[in-house]
């Protein structure tokens, strides 16, 4: 395992997490683009979960491979989702916060 691998993948699920606790708990910088881009308050727990079942998978990646690829490759579709979401509402500004959360994931799928 490298120093580089460690290193992305820890931060793509701390990143991951915090993003799922500030969704849970419906932090306002959080949850107004939630709401301005539609998607329905009732997915919000959902999403959150999906958000920390996939940091939980990256820890646990760096012990069990094939568990750290499952999740990397469900966080990146996760934030491709995103993705387009905010472009599917016309916030085209803010397209680069679910590409900022998703680099490290990627990065660290790129080196498994």
């Amino acid at each position: 395992m490298s120093t580089a691998y460690l290193v992305v993948t820890v931060l793509g699920a701390v990143m991951a997490g915090v993003s799922a606790i500030t969704t849970f708990l419906r932090v306002e910088w959080i949850a107004k683009p939630l709401a301005d881009y539609g998607v329905p308050r009732a997915w919000w727990p959902w999403l959150a979960t999906a958000k920390a079942a996939g940091a939980a998978g990256l820890l646990v990646g760096l012990a069990v491979p094939a568990v750290g690829v499952l999740a990397a490759t469900g966080l990146v579709l996760y934030f491709l989702g995103a993705v387009v979401t905010v472009v599917r509402a016309r916030w085209f500004t803010h397209v680069p916060i679910p590409l900022l959360y998703a680099a490290p994931v990627a990065a660290s799928l790129a080196l498994v």
